[in-house]
């Protein structure tokens, strides 16, 4: 049974959120949360002792990469792009994402009907960053190629410097990782998707979590753009919400290098907890933070955008039960052999299952239209994820729609189900805690709709 089934079969009562928003706690915790260990002189127990993340965790076993099957040999009928990070501030992401398009082409590839009685086609192109202009050249470039679809960008700001060239092409963008609310009433003539959930729902996950931790007073540092201005807005209402006090909220700019004054703010403010909003930043901001001002870094929390390995980074210990959110189900190792299948050197697995699903839907809305150009994939791209017979793989859908059959693709990230802005309404929040060498593990996982 993959994650996803396993969560839906355990959902609980829902907990309220906020108004329009509700959270399940899906399974049970994945991990002891900070198991402490005693101390040497038998006295109390204390946090530089605790066992959090992976050094709580029982010792995975070896997950065996499964090879791809051999692509069928016939005509290409579906071109698509990516513009996904290979360098820049999310560079981390690229890999797991690249590696969910690539599996899916293989998959439909290797599929009997494939795509119209043809293969699909994926061209990779880089995002850079918002500091630099890759992502429009790349996005240039595909459409030169005459895609009829573009997955991407990871980075909500970079996906704004393209959407308009994108969309207003008639070409289908769709992101596996854009979380930024500005998307859902975006004027993008309907071209636009996504398979990670508006932050509407991580902020107010996050902003949660971090009270139910104990936190009263909480500070926040965060990247002043559509990404971090989202987040930071959620998660302050949810900690208010929740009966927390936001104390102090500093924000910084791309292509900063100095966080000083900000960190400064924040800790004049004696927070319990600091959410860090973040990206590659995070590896200047942690050693002034936990290092030089003294914070206690088992009280930082992490958001997708810096949510990674920083064991090469930072002094062991210093993230020594802090946690983090990251949309999407917690990949299982069936899923993660594939990924590995595909390449063998991925450590980070975060929106590989929202990128491998974005393809798939471009993929069944050009079978369910008949047609794989841009305008035909979009009128039916929500109406493959909702309100017909379920399916959960492209060969078992496109076998359906094959027969006649409306279709409900449930993808391996959530079931995903478009509204009219192309969001999905219903998703997954994972929770994740690190150990002592500075590297996560998963915690448990939320589920929460954003429909209505």
């Amino acid at each position: 049974m993959s994650v996803f089934a396993k969560a839906s079969a355990s959902r609980s009562k829902p907990l309220s959120i906020v108004a329009g928003v509700a959270a399940f706690s899906a399974t049970a915790l994945l991990l002891a949360s900070c198991a402490s260990t005693p101390a040497s002189d038998g006295g109390e127990t204390t946090a530089a002792a605790a066992l959090c993340g992976p050094d709580a965790a029982t010792a995975a076993a070896d997950i065996t990469a499964t090879a791809p099957e051999a692509a069928q040999t016939r005509e290409t009928k579906l071109k698509i792009g990516s513009i996904l990070p290979t360098t820049g501030s999310l560079a981390f992401l690229g890999p797991p994402e690249i590696a969910g398009v690539d599996l899916a082409i293989d998959e439909i590839n290797a599929s009997a009907s494939g795509v119209l009685g043809g293969n699909a086609e994926v061209i990779h192109r880089d995002s850079g960053d918002t500091t630099t202009d890759i992502a429009t050249q790349s996005a240039t470039d595909l459409l030169s190629q005459g895609v009829s679809g573009i997955v991407g960008a990871a980075s909500s700001g970079v996906s704004f410097t393209f959407i308009d060239q994108v969309t207003g092409a008639k070409v289908v963008q769709i992101s596996p990782a854009n979380t930024s609310p500005d998307f859902s009433t975006y004027a993008d003539g309907g071209y636009y998707f996504r398979t990670a959930p508006s932050d509407v729902l991580q902020g107010r996950v996050l902003g949660n979590l971090i009270v139910n931790d104990g936190a009263t007073n909480v500070g926040i540092i965060y990247l002043n753009d559509a990404y971090g201005s989202g987040l930071e807005e959620n998660v302050s209402k949810a900690v208010e919400a929740a009966g927390g006090t936001v104390v102090a909220s500093e924000a910084f700019n791309e292509g900063d290098s100095q966080f000083s004054a900000q960190i400064d703010a924040v800790v004049a403010e004696d927070p319990d907890a600091i959410a860090l909003i973040a990206f590659d930043q995070t590896k200047v901001i942690i050693p002034e933070l936990v290092g030089t001002k003294g914070f206690d870094g088992s009280k930082v929390y992490f958001v997708d955008g810096n949510l990674a390995d920083y064991s090469a980074d930072f002094d062991a210990g210093t993230l020594n039960c802090a946690k983090g959110t990251l949309p999407g189900v917690l990949a299982d190792d069936a899923f993660k052999a594939k990924l590995l299948g595909v390449n063998p050197d991925l450590t980070d697995f975060s929106y590989g299952a929202e990128s491998y699903d974005a393809v798939n839907l471009m993929a069944l809305a050009a079978v369910a239209g008949g047609d794989a150009s841009g305008p035909t994939i979009q009128a039916n791209m929500k109406a493959v994820s909702e309100g017909g017979t379920k399916c959960t793989s492209f060969s078992e859908c496109a076998d359906l729609l094959a027969a006649g059959t409306d279709i409900d693709y449930d993808g391996v990230s959530g079931p995903i189900t478009f509204d009219d802005n192309g969001d999905p309404t219903e998703a997954y929040i994972g929770i994740y805690q690190y150990g002592s060498e500075n590297t996560y593990a998963p915690l448990n996982v939320e589920f929460g709709s954003l429909a209505g």
